[in-house]
């Protein structure tokens, strides 16, 4: 397992090693598009992908960018264009003129159209309390029929403690970077564990 300090610590390493945060996002999102590539008949799918600002909305929109060429995928950015850190603005900007990709407000969402919901709104970043639009969205995400995928960590859910905020996303699948959170501990059979290079 490992903790988030522990994992900054290691990207840190790789960044001192040569290794991008930009190629660990890239890593991050194209690990979530093959673990569902080999669960999922994607060309006959619609995935929905939920991202916020931070950097796992970044990976977000990586998982769009490889999963648009082979099935239909929207984008839901529940975050703010000015707050967008800097490697996942450059992966917001790769995508956001893509004809294959739609991004969509919260009021325009059907969430019973999609096969696949892919949560990507604030994984290990968590914060304080949940803003109220992240719970709205949060309620609808998990009332829909879809399955659910959550990327490093469900929103909602601290990944050190296992502790939940008002919400958490209520994953099928958590494609997780590295290692197990302790968070997740008790959602082990759930988990696919990703390597992003950062041995």
């Amino acid at each position: 397992m490992i903790t988030t300090a522990q994992m900054k610590e290691l990207e840190n390493n790789a960044v001192q090693r040569g290794i991008s945060k930009l190629q660990l996002m890239e890593a991050a999102g194209r690990g979530v598009f093959n673990v569902l590539s080999g669960k999922f008949d994607l060309p006959n799918k619609n995935v929905l992908i939920v991202c916020y600002h931070g950097n796992n909305g970044g990976d977000g929109f990586v998982a769009a960018r490889y999963l648009c060429d082979i099935c239909e995928v929207d984008v839901l950015f529940l975050g703010d264009e000015d707050k967008l850190k800097d490697d996942a603005n450059a992966n917001y900007k790769r995508i956001m003129h893509n004809e294959k990709i739609q991004f969509l407000s919260l009021e325009d969402v059907s969430f019973d159209d999609y096969d696949v919901i892919i949560d990507a709104i604030l994984g290990v970043g968590i914060q304080g309390a949940l803003k109220p639009e992240l719970i709205n969205a949060l309620e609808q995400m998990n009332s829909s029929r879809a399955f659910k995928v959550a990327v490093d960590i469900p929103t909602g859910l601290n990944p050190d403690t296992g502790e939940q905020l008002e919400k958490v996303f209520n994953a099928d699948l958590i494609i997780t970077f590295h290692d197990i959170k302790p968070g997740l501990e008790s959602l082990k059979e759930r988990i696919d564990v990703v390597d992003i290079g950062l041995r």
